[in-house]
């Protein structure tokens, strides 16, 4: 069994080149994780590029299974990605489900 873990964000600011900002900062950060966590099987982040969708950043991950989600979700540098994402948005919404 994989577990997938898509999360995706609302960005809180209404400037558009500071929402681009912190939108690319968030991928950034995101995309540097499978190098130090080795619990990810897949990882993939990609930032809206249509005004009409309500988030703007989304994350699609794969893991073994939720002991090795759970072992992503408190690995420090994902808590150094989660806290700066955390600062800057406005909304959240996650789904995992097996695959």
């Amino acid at each position: 069994m994989t577990l997938r873990h898509v999360v995706m964000w609302k960005l809180a600011s209404t400037d558009e080149t500071e929402r681009a900002e912190q939108a690319a900062r968030i991928a950034a950060g995101l995309e540097a994780l499978p190098a130090v966590i080795p619990e990810i099987l897949r990882f993939e982040v990609g930032i809206n590029s249509l005004p009409v969708n309500e988030f703007d950043v989304v994350l699609v991950s794969d893991f073994a299974d939720e002991a090795a989600l759970q072992r992503y979700v408190v690995h420090p540098e994902h808590e150094k990605v989660a806290s700066y994402i955390r600062s800057v948005v406005s909304g959240r919404a996650a789904v995992d489900a097996e695959g």
